[in-house]
């Protein structure tokens, strides 16, 4: 029976993962990139675009390559003990924007990017991994799935709604606010990072094969339940990430700026920080959500429902500040849905790994979870990709003057500008929804 410090424990590991650099990655980078570091909207989405192959190959060779390590610290546990420093520098650097020009700055943030990519396969892959190695307990899984994502949310609920306030402290230009948080959040998530290693048990031990061997990425492709979970994982990752990448230039162009409401400054992190709170508390609903549902795969549907019914009715809010309290009043409601099913995707995967166990006869979980963290790289960075494609499309263009250096913001069309931007967090995602409740219907697994 594991203890309640390991829960936490395990908790903190995607806190930092997902509450931190991920949170930060998925809302501020593509604002970040166009508006404050100066990238082009081409080079933006190109740089997200070469990401993700990147990542096609990394992170099932990086799943195949945890479940084969062996030392006294276990087989997931040391990738988050000796990657949590890496993590947290690199985080700080990408935040950092140099005194280059076009070309230079375009070098730097491809390099640190694609580090980062790999440098977040090797901490959260493993960590991934290791719900399916700490207990052989369903309902414990459940637990230990609905701690780490209370953990996620609940930083990231700390991360966001901070965020203006801590901008405001530092003070000096957008570039420097965001390299000292980058470095003062870079050191949180290395810290708790390291405590999740050193706090988390591996009480099972896989059952590995003899040698290095393709035939486990061959037999992916013929797990079923693998194939429909991966395409939902990324079609959630897709959902979450238009929203995400979107909020920045939703607040900026859509609703006029920052609105300030009895001294609360409501800019695009605060605005969907209401969202994160949300989904902590129904992340933390899940397991009992699931249980009064009947299954896994009736409660995943449901919560998906619930996304894309308020998803839909975001959509035909007028775009002024003077509704700000309904439209995060929808955003809370969405986020009841995705609180809802996060917890479930996990879990669900550590059913997937049991069954392949099962069928093939050696564990293959590192490779199985590994496609998780490839989904929510893979949705999260091709949404945010197309973001900035078609926003671009719609007239949006940003750069970094080669004579000044300093970053130019130049939008043609301000109208399509804002229309896009609208329909990328409500509309699209909504159609995402669609597609994935169709593949959790064929999803065959009926735990």
């Amino acid at each position: 029976m594991a203890s309640l410090k390991e829960k936490i424990g395990y908790a903190l590991g995607d806190a930092a993962a997902g509450g931190i650099t991920w949170k930060v990655m998925s809302i501020a980078f593509p604002l970040f990139f166009t508006n404050v570091f100066g990238l082009t909207v081409a080079d933006t989405a190109t740089l997200m675009l070469i990401a993700r192959m990147f990542d096609v190959v990394t992170d099932p060779l990086m799943g195949s390559l945890a479940d084969r390590t062996q030392s006294k610290w276990g087989t997931y546990r040391p990738w988050l003990i000796f990657g949590a420093v890496p993590l947290g520098v690199i985080f700080a650097l990408l935040l950092y924007t140099p005194d280059f020009g076009p070309v230079g700055k375009r070098i730097y943030a491809y390099t640190l990017y694609l580090l980062m990519m790999a440098c977040y396969t090797a901490v959260n892959v493993p960590y991934g991994s290791l719900l399916g190695v700490m207990t052989e307990d369903d309902n414990e899984k459940n637990q230990f799935s609905s701690f780490r994502m209370v953990g996620a949310y609940a930083m990231g609920f700390i991360t966001l709604l901070s965020f203006p306030y801590l901008q405001k402290l530092v003070g000096g230009t957008p570039q420097h606010q965001y390299a000292v948080l980058g470095a003062c959040l870079g050191a949180v998530a290395t810290i708790m990072t390291l405590a999740c290693g050193l706090l988390t048990k591996e009480r099972l031990k896989p059952v590995r094969a003899e040698k290095f061997s393709f035939k486990p990425f061959a037999d992916l492709f013929k797990n079923k339940p693998w194939i429909y979970l991966t395409l939902i994982g990324i079609c959630t990752n897709f959902f979450n990430g238009f929203r995400y990448a979107v909020a920045g230039y939703l607040m900026e162009y859509c609703l006029h700026g920052d609105v300030t409401v009895s001294g609360l400054i409501i800019n695009y992190t605060v605005f969907m920080t209401f969202g994160e709170v949300t989904c902590m508390i129904f992340g933390g609903l899940s397991p009992k959500f699931t249980q009064w549902m009947g299954s896994k795969k009736k409660a995943f549907m449901v919560a998906g429902l619930i996304c894309m019914v308020f998803s839909i009715a975001f959509f035909f809010v007028p775009m002024n500040p003077a509704y700000i309290w309904l439209l995060i009043a929808i955003v809370v409601l969405t986020s009841v849905g995705v609180g809802l099913y996060s917890p479930l995707l996990w879990s669900m995967y550590a059913d997937v790994a049991d069954y392949a166990t099962e069928k093939n006869g050696t564990s293959s979980t590192g490779l199985i979870f590994s496609s998780g963290t490839m989904a929510q790289k893979f949705g999260t960075a091709i949404s945010g990709s197309l973001v900035a494609l078609l926003l671009g499309l719609a007239g949006f263009y940003s750069g970094t003057d080669e004579v000044t250096g300093q970053t130019v913001i130049n939008i043609t069309n301000m109208e399509a500008v804002r229309e896009m931007t609208w329909a990328l967090f409500s509309i699209f995602p909504a159609i995402i929804i669609v597609i994935m409740l169709w593949l959790l219907y064929k999803y065959p697994i009926k735990k």
